[in-house]
């Protein structure tokens, strides 16, 4: 039996698909703009910080607040409203792994395999959870991490040999083991938040750089 999803909910997870291009740029970018890695790094933590002083006006200053909150708010959880938006974590986490990206062109393929899978992977856990989840597993539910794993096997099995040169810059393409073990570690750590000590991290921020780290070690 499904529910409907809220309407903002599925606002949001649209245009965090849309994010999609931040992975790509990662990988094409300096093709794209003609620029080294470290370029398109840069470029990344420019974008962050544009992310974190929006983020910082809408605390400080009342009226851009407003602002903000009625353009914006019916897109955001309520934690969101007193808190930094999952965006801005996304945008940190793409100049990690924009920065991981310098060391090694097989890094580059990691980095943009893994952003990609835990973009759309998110979105499907919590569109999957919110029509059809029964079974509740913390704040995530067991069907959630279900349709975030098969997406992400399906992504990262099929979706290399479209893009192109990434299988060069991989070294081969991504076979069948690889794919599921990336979906499954992708699916598992966005069900089970990691504790960093007293400090609970967004998942936003600290998964696509492990799945990066992970990718390029199995790769």
């Amino acid at each position: 039996m499904f529910r409907p999803v809220p309407r903002e909910e599925v606002y949001r997870k649209l245009l965090h698909g849309l994010v999609v291009v931040l992975p790509l740029g990662v990988f094409y970018g300096p093709v794209l703009l003609n620029v080294e890695r470290w370029g398109v790094s840069l470029l990344a933590l420019a974008m962050f910080l544009l992310s974190l002083g929006i983020e910082i006006a809408r605390f400080r200053f009342p009226r851009f607040g407003k602002w903000y909150f009625s353009s914006f708010g019916s897109m955001l959880r309520e934690k969101e409203k007193h808190q930094l938006t999952g965006a801005t974590y996304v945008a940190a986490a793409t100049f990690f792994c924009a920065s991981l990206s310098v060391l090694i062109e097989r890094m580059a393929a990691s980095a943009c395999i893994s952003l990609i899978l835990f973009i759309l992977g998110d979105a499907a856990a919590a569109l999957v959870g919110k029509s059809c989840g029964r079974v509740r597993l913390g704040e995530k539910t067991l069907e959630g991490a279900i349709g975030c794993f098969l997406l992400c096997f399906a992504l990262a099995y099929f979706l290399p040999s479209k893009l192109p040169g990434f299988s060069e810059k991989w070294g081969g393409e991504i076979v069948f083991w690889q794919a599921f073990f990336l979906g499954f570690v992708v699916a598992v750590l966005e069900l089970f938040p990691l504790p960093f000590g007293k400090v609970k991290l967004n998942d936003n921020l600290y998964v696509p750089v492990l799945v990066t780290l992970i990718a390029y070690c199995i790769s």
